[in-house]
């Protein structure tokens, strides 16, 4: 692991040391070098331990999902390259977005507006006139 910090934005970064990675076998392609190299990568993220602001974890233990354990820890696997370092690299750019999208300020409220009166007005005499239109498609009776 180096010393460098991993930036995230906003003026926010991790330590490589809330890091760890173990290699694990993958499935997928690779031919027969896929059941004897150890690929895939399972990269464990201790949030807790981590110098984020509790919004920040907050939000980011909600957007992994599954991903993220009781202990509040994030783990995230890649196996989606035939290298290591390819692996290796797709899963710290995964967290990295994850917590980017954590760290984004929420949106702001909805503010509840009301349709104008003469929108209001035209939709009911957009209605009426189907009304009306649906109406002589019925039988003529013999009154």
């Amino acid at each position: 692991m180096s010393d460098e910090r991993i930036p995230i934005g906003h003026g926010l970064s991790i330590d490589p040391d809330t890091l760890s990675e173990v290699f694990i076998r993958a499935s997928g392609p690779g031919g027969q070098n896929v059941n004897k190299v150890a690929t895939a990568v399972q990269l464990r993220f201790d949030l807790l331990a981590s110098e984020l602001p509790e919004a920040v974890q907050a939000r980011a233990l909600r957007l992994a999902g599954q991903r993220g354990t009781k202990d509040g820890e994030i783990l995230i696997e890649a196996n989606r390259f035939r290298t290591q370092e390819r692996n290796r690299a797709d899963a710290r750019e995964r967290l990295v977005d994850l917590l980017t999208k954590a760290a984004d300020p929420p949106p702001p409220p909805r503010k509840k507006t009301r349709p104008t009166k003469g929108s209001v007005e035209r939709r009911l005499k957009a209605k009426a006139g189907r009304s009306t239109v649906k109406r002589m498609r019925g039988r003529i009776g013999d009154d």
